[in-house]
């Protein structure tokens, strides 16, 4: 499983920066408001600055990422390596954004980054493929029913 690593890697990155996007296409817009204003044309306006287009774009390419992902490992290994875009996005939106990075976020920061270890050490152990190639040695192949 290791060897996905770059690609699980590949899909966190994507995720936090899809979420910076966003974040910054919202504060270019501004305050939102949707008083006196048809709903429908005022989601249309959201989706289609710059930023927050570009953002949306960066969630399809990460998913697509994840979905690879997901065919060649286990959701229970690929799954929380998502945790650390958390990191990724704290850590950016504090040097970018100016937001706050309190002793209680980092903190937490400091977990999520011992337990995605834990879980990639876990990870070598056990296998997707394996498993895969187990269920394929039990299911009867279409010839040989004939």
């Amino acid at each position: 499983m290791s060897r996905y690593i770059p690609f699980i890697l590949f899909t966190v990155f994507t995720n936090a920066a899809a979420q910076l996007l966003l974040k910054h296409g919202m504060m270019q817009l501004g305050p939102l408001s949707f008083a006196g204003v048809n709903p429908i044309l005022k989601l249309l306006q959201i989706v289609f600055s710059p930023f927050v287009f570009l953002g949306l774009l960066t969630f399809v390419v990460s998913m697509a990422s994840h979905l690879f992902v997901l065919s060649k490992v286990d959701l229970s290994y690929a799954y929380p390596f998502l945790s650390l875009a958390y990191v990724v996005v704290a850590f950016a939106a504090w040097g970018l954004f100016g937001e706050d990075l309190t002793l209680a976020r980092m903190g937490g920061i400091a977990l999520i980054c011992v337990g995605t270890v834990f879980i990639a050490w876990d990870g070598g152990k056990t296998g997707h493929d394996g498993a895969l190639r187990s269920a394929e040695a039990q299911t009867p192949s279409a010839e040989g029913t004939r």
